[in-house]
């Protein structure tokens, strides 16, 4: 696929940055930051992916202030809803597949178990119903498209929690960090380096069925949504005492109740994410989330 051009949008979020990186000798990377492609803006999407001309579109891309979500509204779904569609549109009027990613906070986060990519829908805030109305105008558009549905992201590139703790640690001896939210931290990384993988079997002779790139027929084929997020589960408390055992800090973490650090946009208390769809189509098990932690805290 080294002939091909991969429109990469978002390069200065957590996961565009890693995907720069990871998507490098797979093609050509037109790599965009919010200068050079305004997704609020819907004709300019469909003037920059016409003059790009790519191969793929991946849009790690989003509007991801999940509190300030709730009084701007307009914003999060023109981001997250309206632009997404017009590059799904644009994707099916050029005959090449889209990578989009969405998260975890499509679902209520009421189930007792796992959710896999067949439980129902039903988002609890703004920030996530418009991940939601992006995924639904991507498959009304009718382009072959892979959705990553992921979790609780991390990385060395913008904010999160990782970040957050590491700062709040170094000013404070103890903290109280939310007990009764359950996910798995997800790792930037690796997040793009499956993206990758996938990318990478599409134009691999022996994966793709004997052409040097089977080209929309494989990628109509596995179309849909699936999770990406590490393997295991913990909570935030747990969380912040990993990074700081990792890190040799003796902060002390407190766990709470979410009721007792109240927010404006409400939180999946289960945001447990079932990868067998993901392993078993693409044949990628994702790592552990302590391993990736620990490779993502060497480089912070």
């Amino acid at each position: 696929m080294s002939d091909k051009r991969i429109l990469l949008t978002g390069v200065n979020g957590q996961v565009g940055f890693e995907l720069a990186r990871s998507l490098q000798g797979l093609g050509t990377v037109v790599a965009l930051d919010r200068a050079g492609l305004d997704l609020s803006s819907p004709d300019k999407i469909r003037e920059v992916v016409r003059s790009v001309s790519p191969s793929l579109i991946v849009n790690p891309a989003a509007y991801t202030a999940v509190d300030k979500a709730e009084t701007e509204r307009d914003a999060a779904h023109a981001i997250n809803a309206t632009a997404p569609g017009i590059l799904a549109e644009e994707a099916k009027r050029g005959g090449i597949p889209l990578i989009h990613y969405s998260t975890d906070y499509v679902y209520a986060g009421d189930k007792n178990g796992i959710y896999t990519e067949a439980d129902p829908t039903d988002p609890q805030n703004v920030y996530g119903a418009s991940k939601l109305a992006g995924e639904e105008a991507i498959r009304a558009s009718g382009c072959a498209h892979v959705i990553f549905r992921t979790s609780w992201v991390y990385g060395v590139q913008g904010g999160n929690f990782v970040k957050t703790m590491l700062r709040l640690a170094a000013d404070r001896p103890a903290l109280k960090v939310v007990g009764d939210q359950w996910g798995a931290p997800t790792s930037a990384r690796t997040i793009a380096d499956i993206t990758a993988h996938i990318v990478a079997q599409a134009a691999s002779p022996q994966l793709s069925g004997g052409t040097s790139d089977k080209g929309l027929v494989w990628w109509e084929a596995k179309s849909g949504v699936y999770h990406l997020v590490a393997g295991g589960e913990t909570n935030w408390a747990e969380y912040a005492k990993t990074i700081f055992a990792l890190k040799g800090l003796g902060c002390e973490v407190t766990a709470i109740p979410a009721s007792e650090y109240p927010v404006p946009a409400k939180r999946p208390s289960n945001s447990r994410l079932s990868t067998e769809k993901l392993q078993q189509t693409f044949g990628i098990q994702p790592p552990q989330w302590e391993v990736a932690l620990r490779h993502c805290l060497e480089s912070i």
